[in-house]
């Protein structure tokens, strides 16, 4: 998506703040770990990101996306079955 016009202005001030709440750092946390225990590189989880359908990609959030990315290579790797979201 990057490159694309049309989509306002971006607001450069920065708050500071890493994380804008609770599970945004515990997804922060979930995918640094899937990266240290070599679940999937860091090149499988920005192409991860780049998948997303357009649509969805524009309504997500920055961690939405990379909650989805994580959940996709998840679910290509055998690790978890999409069954697992019926039990969350």
């Amino acid at each position: 998506m990057g490159g694309m016009e049309g989509f306002g202005s971006v607001d450069p001030r920065d708050d500071g703040e890493p994380f804008h709440a609770d599970w945004e750092a515990r997804v922060y946390a979930l995918q640094s770990a899937l990266l240290r225990r070599g679940v999937f590189r860091l090149d499988e989880f920005r192409d991860a990101i780049e998948r997303l359908e357009p649509s969805a990609y524009l309504r997500a959030s920055y961690y939405e996306r990379w909650l989805a990315a994580i959940e996709d290579l998840l679910d290509r790797k055998g690790v978890l079955g999409r069954e697992w979201a019926d039990h969350v």
